[in-house]
C-alpha cells in the first residue's frame, strides 16, 4: 500500500491488534515513532547499518527505524502567476503571513501529510516560544486558501497555476521546475522543517525472513544510489552528484528539529491545528 504520512500511520494504529503490513518503507520517522510508542515496532539492524549516518536513524542497538533520505519544506512559486497578480516572490516564513498574499497560498494538512506535519511542527518548535508559534499559523491561516491532503498536491496547483504558492517539499519543487513548469523553489530563509523517510520492522507474532531480507536491501549502496538520484539528503553517503536545482548544502538548510518531541506532541498538535485551522481543508475523497 502506498499513501500520505498520516494515511499510513493512521492504518499502522488502527491495525495495532492485528498488524496486516511487515515492513514499513519510506514512511516518516516521527510517525515511526507514534509506532514506537505504541510497541508496534521489532528492532532490526539491517546489513550497512554501520554507514547509516547517526542523525537519520533511531540511536538505540538494534534500531527500532532506519533512515533512507530526508526531505523538507520549500516553497513552490508560480513565477508567472505572481507576476501577472505583482506578488513579490517570498524569502522566507516570515513573508508569507504579509497582506498581499491572502488567497494566494495553499499548504498540505498536517493531519493528512507529514510534509503539512514537518512544517507545523517545525514552526512550532523553532518560534521563540510555542504560543508565538500558533501566533504566527494564526496569521498565516488569515492568507491560505486552502489545507490539501497530500504533501505535493500544493506544488501541484501552484504548477498549474491554480494558485501562485504552494507550501510543499524540496524534491516536489525542484522537480517540477526541472520538467518545464514555471515554479521558483524557495527554500526558506530562517530553515526548512523536515523529516526522514524510514524503514521499519512491524512487530508481528511470525516475522518473515524475507521482511529482513527487504529492509537489508533497502538500505544498500545500488538503492541509496537511486534515492539519492531525486534527494538532496540520504542516510548513506553516495557519489552521486547532487539533483539539479537544489542548494548547495542542504543539511545546513535544516532547521532545529526534535524529532521525538514531534512524535510526543502530534495528536496535541494535530488536535490544535484541527480546531484552529480545519474549515479551510479541502474535502477528503
Amino acid at each position: 500500500m502506498r499513501d500520505s504520512t498520516g494515511v499510513i500511520t493512521a492504518k499502522l494504529l488502527a491495525e495495532a491488534d492485528n498488524p496486516q503490513a511487515d515492513v514499513v518503507w519510506g514512511t516518516a520517522a516521527s510517525s515511526l515513532l507514534v509506532a514506537e510508542e505504541k510497541d508496534l515496532l521489532e528492532p532490526y539492524a539491517p546489513a550497512g547499518l554501520e554507514a547509516v549516518n547517526p542523525r537519520f536513524r533511531d540511536d538505540a542497538n538494534p534500531p527500532k527505524w532506519v533512515g533512507i533520505d530526508v526531505w523538507m519544506s520549500a516553497f513552490c512559486v508560480n513565477t508567472v502567476e505572481s507576476a501577472k497578480l505583482g506578488l513579490p516572490i517570498p524569502k522566507g516564513w516570515a513573508d508569507l503571513v504579509n497582506p498581499v498574499y491572502k488567497g494566494h497560498i495553499v499548504m498540505s494538512n498536517p493531519a493528512s501529510s507529514g510534509t503539512g506535519f514537518l512544517s507545523v511542527s517545525s514552526i512550532l518548535q523553532n518560534s521563540p516560544t510555542e504560543e508565538e508559534g500558533w501566533a504566527y499559523l494564526d496569521k498565516l491561516n488569515q492568507n491560505v486558501a486552502q489545507y490539501m491532503h497530500s504533501g505535493s498536491k500544493p506544488c501541484k496547483a501552484a504548477g498549474q497555476g491554480e494558485f501562485p504558492i504552494g507550501i510543499s517539499f524540496d524534491y516536489r519543487a525542484v522537480k517540477q521546475k526541472n520538467d518545464g513548469e514555471p515554479i521558483e523553489p524557495v527554500f526558506p530563509v530562517e530553515g526548512s522543517g523536515w523529516d526522514v523517510e524510514a524503514n521499519a520492522l512491524i512487530k508481528k507474532a511470525e516475522i518473515k525472513d524475507v521482511s529482513k531480507t527487504f529492509l537489508d536491501w533497502a538500505i544498500s549502496p545500488e538503492v541509496m544510489a537511486k534515492y539519492a538520484g531525486s534527494f538532496s539528503i540520504t542516510s548513506v553517503k553516495t557519489d552521486v552528484p547532487l539533483p539539479k536545482g537544489f542548494i548547495a548544502d542542504p543539511e545546513k538548510q535544516l532547521a532545529e528539529n526534535d524529532l521525538r518531541w514531534a512524535a510526543a506532541n502530534r495528536d496535541r498538535i494535530l488536535a490544535e491545528w484541527t480546531k484552529r485551522f480545519d474549515a479551510k481543508s479541502e474535502p477528503k475523497s
